[in-house]
């Protein structure tokens, strides 16, 4: 059964995201709601403050980075309360990776309205900066979002050795720390040494690195390099040096818009 709730038009709170780092990389929508915000609640290990420079010269900017659940939810309700509006501000993409389950649950009980406006995760970011194409006509047509098991488990359908069973493009997350389990990962699944892995470190930040390897070199990249946190990897069998063209634009491809 399909649900709408239209109070979402005029929510008080939007989860906002804020894209990989690079400020022009936000959506309108989400800036024009930082700029009217009364409180801009933003993640600020991993979302640069320029992104909330356009805030209200009276707005509330609180970094939730050190505080908790409780915390965070008590600000919002307060500044609800007292009539004004929320922009919780989150890096890439709130829907993924992004602990807004429990927070929606939260404002559900209080009957606080809410919305989302989504942004532009990192493994997209990482393959425009790469000029990557995360799909390749009959080679690779899916993309598997994923990340290897830390402390957060992993459900045992979802191995990263079983996604890479189906030798589809990969964006993996949050594994940066583990670069030989996921090496180990990858190989168990099948995918041999000479498949390409686009590494991206700190997407859209003056820091960026975007480093293309193999999986038999990841860990010596990883280690060259230097890269922890805040790195993706794009695992690309579809990558195999061989021209692979869509039928969209072959003039013998005959559909609606050409005759």
């Amino acid at each position: 059964m399909t649900t709408t709730r239209p109070e979402w038009k005029s929510a008080p709170v939007w989860f906002i995201g804020a894209g990989p780092g690079d400020p022009e990389l936000i959506t309108v929508k989400g800036a024009r709601m930082i700029a009217e915000a009364d409180l801009v609640l933003y993640a600020g290990s991993l979302v640069p403050t320029v992104i909330i420079e356009g805030a209200k010269e009276s707005a509330t900017i609180m970094d939730s980075a050190p505080m908790s659940l409780e915390e965070t939810h008590a600000a919002v309700v307060e500044t609800v309360r007292k009539g004004g509006t929320v922009a919780r501000v989150h890096t890439g993409d709130p829907s993924l990776y992004g602990a807004i389950r429990e927070q929606m649950r939260l404002l559900d009980k209080e009957d606080i309205g809410y919305g989302t406006i989504p942004g532009v995760t990192a493994s997209f970011a990482a393959a425009a900066a790469s000029a990557t194409s995360l799909t390749v006509p009959e080679e690779s047509q899916s993309v598997i979002i994923t990340r290897l098991e830390g402390r957060t488990p992993v459900p045992e359908t979802e191995k990263l050795r079983d996604m890479a069973k189906h030798r589809c493009a990969m964006a993996i997350y949050l594994s940066a720390a583990h670069p030989k389990r996921l090496v180990e990962e990858l190989r168990a699944g099948g995918l041999e040494d000479d498949i390409v892995v686009v590494v991206a470190y700190r997407v859209g930040w003056p820091e960026q690195k975007i480093v293309r390897t193999t999986i038999g070199n990841l860990c010596e990249t990883v280690a060259e390099h230097n890269l922890t946190r805040q790195t993706v990897f794009l695992v690309l069998p579809g990558e195999d040096n061989e021209e692979h063209f869509s039928k969209l634009y072959d003039a013998g491809f005959l559909h609606g818009f050409r005759n």
